[in-house]
């Protein structure tokens, strides 16, 4: 027999050990996941439910992500909601959810999210799931509310304002200081980046100390509050948050002109800090430790030590999250497509376009499961049983705000060792574009084939 045979024959029973163990361990699922008990037994079981997506852009990963959440909330007592989302932005769906705003309408609400890409959250999915949060804490005392909170750090100039309006309120003289700290970004006229590449090749000084006086200023004010009234107020906490993300922001945009590594880390970590700080906020307001999901996309909530971005030095939040609070305190869950459509841009800031989703290529986690697995199916995948058969890195696709179909295997896919990247993967194999609240005259331009999704 001849190597090459003797490779083929390999390979082959390799796949048919892995077909035979997703089918004994993956369980079909029905039109929602939340109808899934043993799913929910497991989420309502841990602090933190992280529920991924492979897409930025995918009706089914949104939708399934909020009715999980609703069930949480409901019938397990979740009491926050964080998302990969800027701070401002999603303070001002905070306040409307918890009715503290002036917004007159969810849609309204999500205003905010002016920066691209815009759909990620102002789109239908999420606009139902914050005018439905918005009714259930309507019915409940305020201590009940649900809380919606923003991990990200992109928001610099727009958290800039928000300290400052907050100190021109609270103490004016504290708010002179920091509009003279914050006067070092004056002259990029709110552009972060131009801010990040004038440090980065010495054309400009950079903020940092300033920056980080003023945040130590604002911890300094909360822990006083801590000590005198036993908790700090929603809105020095907000303002604190702020001032954290100002901190951040300017050593992440300085750090985007170096290695990707390091900036990819910092805003990782900035994420997983930010959950930290909500976590312990939250857990002075109610006097007991609260449970929050994560919504963020796979490649932010899924192990990264499990993947090839941990063997390039990356880190992520689920990892960190995993790592600070204990594998069994959180539950990690991936979302899998093999095919369909996905709102997707073609480049940074350009419009958002309804793209046709390329079948998963052959040897990937996505084509193994089109083969192999029922149309909809949750598989618990870090059973040991499944884990052993699984113990070989697989590929795994992840589509950002940018889908490249013509470079896929390059631009698209990374390899990963399911078991220990995710607790449970829900995979949907037929899978339609989220739909933006402003569809622009790219989005409306349908790129599906006419005959999608049975392709006759």
């Amino acid at each position: 027999m001849t190597p090459t045979l003797e490779r083929r024959q390999a390979e082959r029973a390799r796949e048919k050990q892995l077909r035979e163990a997703l089918r004994a361990h993956s369980r079909e699922i029905g039109e929602h996941a939340a109808d899934d008990e043993a799913l929910l037994a497991l989420l309502s079981s841990r602090r933190f439910a992280l529920l991924g997506e492979a897409s930025h852009g995918t009706h089914e990963f949104y939708e399934q992500r909020a009715e999980l959440t609703k069930r949480l909330i409901v019938d397990h007592g979740l009491d926050a909601v964080s998302v990969e989302a800027d701070w401002p932005d999603a303070r001002r769906v905070d306040r409307y959810v918890r009715g503290s705003a002036q917004d007159g309408s969810a849609e309204e609400a999500l205003r905010g999210f002016r920066r691209f890409p815009h759909w990620m959250w102002r789109n239908t999915v999420v606009r139902d799931f914050v005018g439905w949060l918005r009714q259930w804490n309507d019915a409940q005392p305020p201590q009940r509310r649900v809380g919606f909170y923003g991990l990200d750090l992109y928001s610099l100039s727009a958290s800039i304002e928000a300290v400052l309006a907050y100190l021109d309120d609270a103490d004016p003289e504290a708010a002179k200081r920091a509009r003279a700290r914050y006067a070092c970004f004056d002259h990029f006229h709110e552009d972060a980046q131009a801010y990040g590449y004038s440090v980065a090749f010495d054309l400009a000084p950079d903020c940092e100390q300033a920056v980080v006086q003023q945040l130590v200023e604002l911890r300094e004010r909360s822990i006083e509050a801590v000590e005198r009234e036993g908790y700090e107020s929603d809105a020095l906490f907000d303002a604190e948050q702020n001032a954290r993300v100002v901190r951040n922001a300017e050593e992440y945009y300085r750090a985007m002109f170096g290695r990707r590594v390091s900036s990819w880390n910092l805003r990782d970590r900035h994420m997983a800090d930010t959950l930290q700080a909500i976590d312990a906020h939250l857990g002075q307001r109610l006097g007991r430790e609260p449970r929050i999901a994560l919504w963020a996309h796979n490649s932010h909530l899924g192990d990264a030590s499990a993947t090839g971005m941990g063997a390039e030095g990356q880190w992520n939040v689920g990892q960190l999250v995993r790592e600070r609070y204990g594998a069994h305190r959180c539950t990690l869950v991936g979302f899998t497509t093999f095919q369909g459509s996905v709102t997707a841009a073609s480049e940074w800031g350009g419009a958002e376009q309804r793209k046709s989703v390329r079948p998963g290529l052959a040897g990937s986690f996505e084509a193994l499961f089109h083969e192999a697995g029922p149309e909809r199916f949750a598989l618990h995948s870090n059973d040991p049983r499944f884990a052993k058969a699984f113990v070989e890195p697989m590929l795994e696709r992840a589509i950002g705000v940018i889908y490249l179909p013509e470079s896929e295997r390059a631009s698209h896919y990374f390899h990963a060792r399911l078991p220990a990247q995710f607790d449970v993967v829900l995979h949907f194999d037929v899978t339609r574009a989220l739909e933006p609240l402003d569809p622009g005259a790219h989005w409306r331009i349908d790129e599906v084939p006419e005959t999608y999704p049975t392709g006759v």
